[in-house]
């Protein structure tokens, strides 16, 4: 896939002034888009004529590009939405209508086991928490299925008003896939989990609000520029090693007693009293001057 200088970011509405070089695409993916700008990685689901509907080939593309943007050290917060009027459609229904049920087993979604991350987030979809960098999920239409699930577990949720989120897993004949169950409740509360999964209903986006689906809600042509804002402030503004830190220890919490929490946070306060990013962060207030955080 080739892009003219200057091209905009597909989906970006407002944004459009944001530009990237050819240089700056880091594959040739066929089904996303990978961009880095400053600091800021931004990944958009591209088959807008099947509404970014998830096919194999874009599965294994949005794992890759998660991992290219954590690897890269000079990305400091990844977005993710979608080009057109989706933001990602669930499973592709041609393939889902030939999907073999040993698929959810298959060894080709058999990743190498981190030793370094969690086990509960090393799992064929559930790998977002585990990437350092913060997410952001820019979402500009339906979210429905495993674009839900992608949506939420994502560390931040922004929402056009034109987005709707549906968990459709009952309307197919199947079950709240993919450690849903797990994580909706823990978003939303057991009432709102229960409705949203039992009856597959469509929320759109000022209801998703109330319920705390999503963080903020901002009309279509605003959204990339919201998202690129927070990005910015995440990436320039405040300490990135205190941003993968603090991700870090959101997303264990839940496995974890209060002791457990509070000791991880005694020696986790000792590193970062070492870090250059203290340093940065002392001196900056007492100059009152802007941060230039290094993330070490």
């Amino acid at each position: 896939m080739k892009f003219a200088e200057n091209t905009p970011i597909p989906g970006a509405g407002s944004a459009g002034k944001t530009t990237f070089n050819p240089g700056d695409l880091r594959m040739d993916y066929k089904e996303i888009i990978y961009v880095v700008d400053g600091h800021v990685a931004t990944i958009t689901f591209n088959r807008p004529e099947r509404m970014n509907a998830l096919t194999k080939v874009l599965e294994r593309e949005l794992h890759d590009a998660m991992q290219t943007a954590d690897r890269d050290e000079n990305v400091r917060a990844i977005i993710l939405t979608g080009n057109g009027r989706a933001f990602c459609a669930g499973m592709d229904m041609d393939e889902l209508e030939v999907l073999p049920p040993g698929d959810i087993s298959a060894r080709e979604w058999m990743r190498p086991y981190d030793m370094n991350s969690r086990a509960d987030y090393q799992a064929r979809y559930s790998y977002f928490p585990a990437v350092s960098k913060p997410v952001i999920a820019a979402v500009n239409g339906a979210a429905a299925g495993l674009g839900m699930i992608f949506a939420l577990y994502s560390d931040f949720r922004i929402a056009s008003t034109k987005a709707v989120f549906a968990t459709a897993f009952v309307m197919r004949g199947l079950i709240a896939e993919h450690g849903i169950s797990w994580i909706l409740p823990r978003v939303v509360g057991h009432a709102h989990a229960t409705d949203l999964l039992l009856t597959s209903r469509k929320v759109r986006a000022d209801e998703a609000l109330l319920m705390n689906l999503v963080h903020r809600v901002v009309e279509p042509e605003n959204l990339m520029a919201e998202a690129q804002t927070l990005a910015k402030t995440l990436s320039e503004e405040v300490s990135p090693r205190s941003v993968r830190v603090m991700k870090r220890q959101l997303w264990d919490a839940p496995f974890q007693t209060l002791g457990e929490a509070i000791t991880v946070a005694n020696a986790e306060m000792f590193d970062s009293i070492k870090s250059e990013d203290f340093t940065e962060g002392v001196a900056h207030f007492l100059e009152k001057r802007k941060p230039n955080f290094t993330g070490r």
